[in-house]
């Protein structure tokens, strides 16, 4: 192929347009030190133009306009020291102040201002998934609405009520009244790929039916936003307004609604976070029945496992969720699930930390039975729970200490770096003072934090926290596993012993 008289740009822009222009075209990559079996082969290159896709999907991608009432308000304040004059009976100026009090409520008092209410205005994006009009989008998007509006791709305005909402996940459920035979768009059962192209369609700024396009960056986002953080992060620009809408793959098939921006400006930095298909479907489904979404409930309080904790109990790898404290008359409690134990696996899913397992409970319905795979006393066990609903009021009860016996002694220097004495209040060894520089230090004790129990037995006394030492020594182990105790919550931490 010859290019003549073209500059080296042009060159360029010629052998990149010549490379996009086949769908279907077979990509091999090979060098003459490769063995052919290390030829890489793409299917299905990038298209060449996403308009057939956006032509037949936008129709379904609207946006919602929502007026939100913000507080009750008084009326209009001129000064606050201003009242009524004091005119005469028949004066011509008194029909001028009582249009006056009649428009703005005034009546000589400030006080008596009447309340007005005051609305706000949002915009935010979404996508019909039904032909009789159920609309998702973002719980935040229509947030305390007193009235939501969906704008079609055509242009038309069709008012919407709120079926459901899940603050958890950020999604929301709409229903458009009098919806006939509206065109719609269908969810991927397949989860999208690192490297998959996704084309966003949404109203940012205000600007209704914008359509961008880029790849999947990366999945399995946590961006702490909740305990059900699965978050894949795409390329797209999105920016504020595109809350709520669809990121479509090159099939026209929904993957993630768009939830999130990382930009220290508020604009488009091109790092965004779309909830996946899978987590929308359960939620939105749920929703679509009773306009509530239950989850499954196992009642305990669980942290990661660190390095030195997964050493610390003989796990080969950081891997689990590790049960701070079964809460009471929970189902986990009510199973014999313990603290220390570590949750490897529910119903054969591996865990791979809390909020998997937070997330992985969460999927199941209320009354289901799951069976956990634990990691106890250096061994597998297996154990079969009932779960509960979970509820936004449950929380941790602590059990009432009972008062130690003993009396308290000197503070007693230990080989961790950790100035322990018993506690005068209840179990445990209080931390009095942590050596500067030391292994204790560095792993964020600090003074008043109390240790409940050390490689997984109860320590009341200085005599007891050295056997425990010695007992890891024994067992050929540099860590053990300690449980502190700060204002109330409890977390595990491997301790370093040499």
């Amino acid at each position: 192929m010859k290019f003549l008289n073209l500059t080296k740009s042009k060159r360029l822009a010629a052998i990149t347009a010549a490379a996009l222009i086949s769908t279907t075209a077979l990509v091999s990559v090979a060098t003459t030190t490769m063995p052919a079996t290390a030829q890489i082969a793409v299917q299905n290159a990038a298209p060449f133009s996403f308009a057939d896709l956006v032509e037949a999907v936008r129709p379904a991608v609207v946006s919602i306009r929502v007026k939100t009432k913000i507080v009750e308000t008084r009326g209009p304040r001129f000064n606050d020291n201003f009242t009524m004059p004091d005119l005469p009976e028949g004066h011509p100026f008194n029909d001028f102040f009582k249009q006056f009090e009649d428009q703005f409520g005034l009546r000589g008092d400030q006080n008596n201002r009447k309340q007005r209410p005051r609305f706000g205005q949002s915009m935010g994006s979404g996508f019909i998934i039904s032909a009789d009009g159920f609309v998702v989008t973002n719980n935040h998007v229509v947030e305390d609405a007193a009235e939501v509006v969906v704008v079609m791709d055509d242009g038309a305005e069709m008012n919407a009520k709120i079926i459901g909402t899940d603050p958890r996940t950020d999604l929301a459920l709409l229903k458009i009244e009098a919806a006939n035979e509206l065109e719609y768009v269908e969810f991927s059962d397949a989860e999208a790929r690192v490297g998959d192209w996704v084309v966003a369609i949404g109203n940012p700024f205000g600007l209704g039916g914008t359509v961008t396009a880029g790849i999947v960056s990366a999945r399995g986002r946590d961006i702490n936003a909740n305990a059900y953080d699965d978050f894949i992060q795409i390329d797209a620009a999105v920016n504020r307004g595109n809350s709520g809408g669809p990121a479509f793959d090159t099939t026209g098939k929904v993957v993630g609604v768009n939830t999130a921006i990382f930009s220290p400006s508020g604009g488009n930095v091109g790092i965004a976070f779309a909830i996946p298909a899978s987590v929308v479907k359960q939620v939105v489904f749920d929703l679509m029945d009773d306009g509530n979404v239950t989850r499954g409930y196992l009642g305990v309080s669980i942290q990661d496992v660190s390095d030195d904790i997964a050493e610390s109990v003989g796990l080969d790898k950081t891997t689990g969720a590790l049960v701070t404290e079964p809460r009471p008359d929970s189902p986990a409690q009510k199973a014999g699930i313990q603290s220390g134990d570590i949750i490897l696996r529910v119903n054969g899913e591996k865990i791979e930390g809390a909020r998997d397992l937070a997330r992985i409970i969460g999927q199941y319905s209320p009354e289901s039975e799951v069976e956990l795979v634990l990691w106890r006393d250096g061994a597998r066990e297996k154990v079969s729970v009932k779960l509960a609903t979970l509820t936004d009021e449950q929380a941790l009860v602590e059990a009432v200490p009972e008062v130690d016996p003993i009396d308290p002694t000197a503070p007693h220097e230990s080989s961790t770096g950790l100035v322990l004495m018993p506690n005068e209040e209840g179990d445990g060894l209080v931390v009095t003072d942590i050596l500067q520089e030391s292994i204790a230090m560095e792993k964020g004790f600090v003074p008043g934090d109390v240790i409940l129990l050390a490689n997984s037995k109860p320590v009341n006394t200085i005599a007891d926290f050295e056997k425990a030492i010695d007992e890891v020594k024994a067992a050929g182990r540099n860590t053990m596993l300690v449980k502190a105790s700060r204002d109330g919550n409890s977390r595990y931490v491997g301790l370093p012993i040499e």
